[in-house]
């Protein structure tokens, strides 16, 4: 790696498995002191190098005392997030709350507690994992799923024109289908649904995608790198699209 972080300070959010893993796991090896944070502690099992820390961010309380309690921060990565399934008419209150909870408000909990302090230090780079499903493009039974993460692009490019003269920078990047421990408990639970095989639950992700395959974590933690990095330095308030064609 060529330590395109080297003395920098990142939050990452929601580390234990998939996405925000590899994204952590890839600061560290750039050269970043990493903050991996998780609701389930025991997820962040093995992440060498990175300093391990429960945060539920769905606390306003907890956000903000790990955010005193840690310090002024160089990256920011918002990467918590939940995926419902299922149309209007199978999201109640209760499903459009928590999804606009875990993957909208979680993000103001952390930029609330974490922009004053690259205010201070005059500079910062927070990466929104949004999704190709949402403003992007709609996507089928992800009904309330694509109205959180259209909400996640209006918030970066907000705070992107807020502090775009302050040396804050604010990107989303919009992932495809990934293969993770997420994806593969919505394939067990689709094909339990649907009254069908794991194997063949799976092919119907992989035949959406236009490469003809799923992408991997460590492909999102590469555009992550860069946009965290000062190689992006003129890059803010953009979606980033990462989804095998899916959005074309």
């Amino acid at each position: 790696m060529a330590k395109r972080l080297q003395g920098k300070v990142a939050v990452v959010t929601a580390a234990g498995q998939g996405i925000g893993r590899a994204i952590a796991e890839a600061f560290v090896a750039e050269g970043a002191t990493v903050w991996a944070t998780d609701r389930d502690v025991d997820k962040l099992d093995g992440l060498a190098r990175a300093k391990r820390r429960k945060l539920d961010v769905l606390s306003d309380r907890a956000v903000a005392a790990f955010a005193e309690k840690i310090g002024p921060v160089d990256i920011l990565v918002n990467a918590a997030g939940f995926v419902h399934h299922g149309t209007v008419m199978e999201c109640d209150n209760a499903a459009w709350d928590f999804s606009f909870d875990l993957n909208v408000k979680s993000m103001h909990r952390m930029l609330r507690a974490f922009i004053p302090g690259m205010l201070a230090k005059g500079h910062g780079s927070v990466v929104n994992i949004a999704s190709g499903a949402g403003s992007v493009r709609g996507i089928p039974n992800r009904y309330v799923y694509g109205a959180t993460k259209a909400a996640v692009i209006g918030l970066t490019k907000a705070v992107a024109a807020d502090y775009i003269k302050k040396g804050i920078r604010a990107n989303a990047i919009c992932p495809g289908t990934i293969q993770s421990p997420s994806l593969d408990q919505r394939i067990e639970d689709l094909a339990k649904l649907n009254k069908t095989s794991i194997e063949a639950a799976r092919q119907a992700f992989i035949d959406r995608q236009p490469m003809g395959r799923l992408g991997t974590a460590e492909e999102i933690a590469m555009l992550a790198v860069y946009l965290a990095s000062d190689e992006s330095s003129y890059t803010t308030g953009q979606i980033h699209l990462a989804d095998g064609g899916f959005a074309l």
